[in-house]
């Protein structure tokens, strides 16, 4: 068997046949093994992670590790059954052995042979310089301690500040048996800031950050250190004089960027394909049916350049891509995975996510936002007589089968007669995400993306991702507060 290498990047692949000695027939091999008790098909996922993190607390370094780990999963479908195995042993022998032992765990009447493989032609999303991060942590540390200064420097109420950074590049090889085979090198890096403010009645907390597919050179402008102090000491002062939110169904408007968390959430799990798949989902069953307002169209892009959620291939060796999730409040589809599209007649839309090779992929989001609309943000406000601004948010909870949400906002003021006026706090928004959606009455032009801090989870397993929306007004929703 020989590869047909089509892709601009053989040095990815080289990577894994170079330093753990994986040929061709090795592969081949592998995947005879995987598919020997039968099954319909199988896959081999490489992955190699070298990461580093730094943490400062009270101007001391608390913590600083340095690592490498490698291993391979290895899967095996056979109609709805999943065979998984994985070894952080590459040799040939705990490979074939991963192998056989999936095969087992799927057996099933065989009906796919392995294929020859046919490198995808992937893009470059994230160009990564040759020989990858160097190890110098020196500039690392002084990246944290910059934000450190700047926090404390912003008001004498700052009383502590703790500052991070994280920092891994890894190297993925998927091979299969329907021929599939891709490789990726992928750089991630995040940093971020959390202050404690505190004056003679109360005591608050602040937090920012910013990151994405890219090394140190990307930590300028709104990015830096100082900026991400800035904004994280500024949340925490906002909330010592904030006023307790009011209580009870009004307008709501959100700002952009980071609140598109709340559509990641709120309708963005729902839009998975296998939850709708077993019929757990919401929005089951729904496509081509109105979920939401006419002016609500929502797309899932994995494709952008530098962001967090981005791959250039998803964890199958699919080409990720823009797909369009929801169109003038139309539902248009759903995130599919091989196996989900196998089993529903859907395409693969490339959003086979997983977090480590211990894990079996399933479809995930990447870079989940709203596309921006024709109003102006300040006649959104303007519009709203009595109500919320929510432009940041904490945690939250959803329940995919029915679409309820609570979430609450970090960062909140009173909308009254046209205008932003005081700062809330214990701000909750409740409500249904098919439901919520249908009373977006206006969509600002500003689409923002967030700073590149997200991480979802899902079924215990946790991936890089990215969120954003512009503004936009909701005619009701129901606020949880403690003031009137």
């Amino acid at each position: 068997m020989s590869i047909s290498a089509t892709s601009p990047h053989p040095g990815h692949r080289r990577y894994f046949f170079d330093k753990f000695a994986i040929t061709e027939r090795l592969l081949e091999r592998c995947l005879g093994e995987a598919l020997s008790a039968g099954g319909d098909y199988a896959d081999l996922y490489f992955e190699s992670v070298t990461a580093t993190s730094l943490g400062v607390d009270e101007q001391i370094v608390k913590s600083a590790s340095q690592g490498t780990s490698a291993g391979c999963g290895i899967r095996v479908l056979s109609g709805e059954r999943t065979g998984y195995a994985y070894t952080d042993n590459l040799s040939p022998e705990r490979l074939l052995h991963a192998a056989r032992t999936a095969a087992l765990i799927a057996s099933g009447p065989a009906k796919q042979p392995v294929q020859g493989f046919v490198e995808a032609h992937v893009a470059d999303l994230y160009p990564v310089p040759l020989g990858g991060f160097d190890l110098d942590l020196a500039a690392r540390l002084e990246l944290i301690l910059r934000a450190d200064r700047a926090a404390r420097a912003y008001d004498p109420r700052i009383v502590q500040v703790r500052a991070s950074y994280a920092e891994e590049l890894r190297h993925v090889l998927i091979a299969a048996s329907d021929g599939a085979f891709a490789s990726d090198t992928q750089p991630l890096c995040r940093l971020n800031v959390f202050v404690i403010a505190k004056d003679e009645a109360n005591t608050t907390k602040g937090s920012a950050g910013g990151g994405g597919r890219a090394g140190l050179e990307q930590f300028t402008g709104s990015k830096s250190p100082e900026d991400l102090a800035r904004e994280a000491a500024r949340g925490a002062i906002l909330q010592l004089n904030a006023v307790p939110a009011p209580a009870g169904e009004m307008q709501v408007v959100l700002g952009p960027g980071w609140p598109g968390i709340l559509l990641h959430e709120a309708v963005g799990h729902g839009l998975e394909a296998d939850f709708n798949r077993k019929k757990t989902s919401a929005f089951a069953g729904l496509i081509g049916q109105s979920v939401a307002s006419s002016k609500v169209t929502v797309v899932d892009n994995g494709t952008i350049a530098g962001r967090r959620g981005s791959l250039n291939v998803d964890d199958e060796g699919s080409a990720t891509q823009e797909t369009v999730l929801i169109e003038n409040g139309i539902l248009r589809g759903y995130l599919t995975d091989k196996l989900s599209a196998r089993l529903t007649g859907a395409a693969n839309t490339g959003s086979g996510r997983r977090e480590s090779y211990q894990h079996i992929p399933m479809p995930r989001m990447t870079n989940t936002y709203m596309l921006a609309g024709d109003d102006a943000p300040e006649d959104i406000v303007r519009s709203v007589q009595r109500g919320l601004y929510a432009v940041n948010f904490g945690g939250g909870q959803v329940d995919i089968t029915n679409g309820k949400f609570v979430f609450s906002a970090s960062e909140a003021y009173l909308i009254e007669d046209g205008k932003i006026t005081s700062a809330v706090r214990d701000a909750t928004l409740i409500g249904n995400g098919p439901e919520a959606l249908k009373y977006v009455s206006m969509v600002g032009h500003d689409l923002k993306l967030d700073q590149g801090i997200g991480t979802c989870g899902k079924d215990g397993q946790s991936v890089p991702v990215g969120v954003g929306m512009p503004t936009i007004k909701l005619d009701k929703m129901t606020v949880g507060g403690t003031g009137k």
